[in-house]
C-alpha cells in the first residue's frame, strides 16, 4: 500500500480541488437553498455516487479512453455545463428557490430530486474526469499491492472530503436560508443570483476545459 506520506498528499491535493468552486458546489448551494439541509444532504450523497462511480472508471482503466478521445472528452463536458446551465436559467427566470411559507414541504418533495441533480452533475462533471486521468494514477502502483484496494482506499478518500467540504457548505446555506424565508425580495434576488452563478460556472467549465483540451 501507498506510504501514508503518499495519502496525505493525494488528501492535499483532493482537499483543493473539492475547495474550489464548481458545477458540484454550486449544485449542492442550489439544492439546499431550494429543498433545505436534507435537500443539500441528498445532493451530496448523489455527488459520492457519482465520485465511487468515478474511482471505478479510472480503476477499470475506462479513462485511458477519454485521453486519446478528446472528442469524448468534449461531449461530456457540453453535456455537463449545458444540464447546470439549464437549471440556472430556470432560477434566472422565476427567482423562485422555494417558497417562504411551505419550507418543510419543498424540502420532502426535492429529496430524490436532489440525490439525481447531484449525481447527474458529478457524473457529467469534466473536472473529475481530468482529474482521474492527471492526478489518480500517480498514487496508484502494482507495487503497492492490490491495485482494487489501492483505488478503494483513495475513493474513501475523495468521498469523505466531499462530505466534509460540501457538508460545510450546506450547513451554511441552510441557515441562510432560514433568514431568507423571511423576505421574500432578498429570496428572489438570491435565487437570480444563484441561477446566475450557475450559468457562470457553466460557461467557465466549457471554456477552460475546452482550451486544456483542445
Amino acid at each position: 500500500m501507498a506510504s501514508v506520506s503518499h495519502l496525505w498528499i493525494f488528501f492535499g491535493l483532493v482537499f483543493g480541488i473539492v475547495l474550489l468552486p464548481g458545477l458540484d458546489m454550486a449544485c449542492v448551494l442550489g439544492c439546499t437553498l431550494s429543498g433545505g439541509r436534507r435537500a443539500g444532504l441528498a445532493s451530496i450523497g448523489g455527488i459520492v455516487t457519482a465520485a465511487v462511480a468515478h474511482v471505478a472508471i479510472g480503476g477499470a482503466g475506462i479513462a485511458a479512453i477519454l485521453l486519446v478521445m478528446p472528442a469524448l472528452f468534449n461531449t461530456l463536458l457540453v453535456a455537463g455545463a449545458a444540464y447546470v446551465a439549464w437549471i440556472g436559467l430556470a432560477l434566472v427566470r422565476s427567482g423562485a428557490l422555494f417558497d417562504p411559507g411551505n419550507t418543510h414541504a419543498a424540502a420532502a418533495i426535492d429529496l430524490s430530486t436532489a440525490y439525481r441533480r447531484g449525481m447527474l452533475t458529478n457524473l457529467l462533471n469534466p473536472k473529475a474526469y481530468a482529474f482521474m486521468l492527471a492526478i489518480f494514477p500517480q498514487f496508484v502502483r502494482k507495487e503497492w499491492g492490490p491495485v482494487a484496494l489501492q483505488a478503494a482506499v483513495l475513493g474513501a478518500i475523495i468521498v469523505a472530503t466531499q462530505f466534509s467540504v460540501y457538508g460545510a457548505v450546506v450547513l451554511a446555506a441552510a441557515r441562510a436560508r432560514g433568514w431568507l424565508a423571511e423576505r421574500p425580495l432578498a429570496l428572489a434576488l438570491i435565487g437570480r443570483s444563484v441561477g446566475l452563478l450557475l450559468l457562470a460556472v457553466a460557461l467557465f467549465s466549457v471554456v477552460e476545459g475546452w482550451k486544456r483540451w483542445d
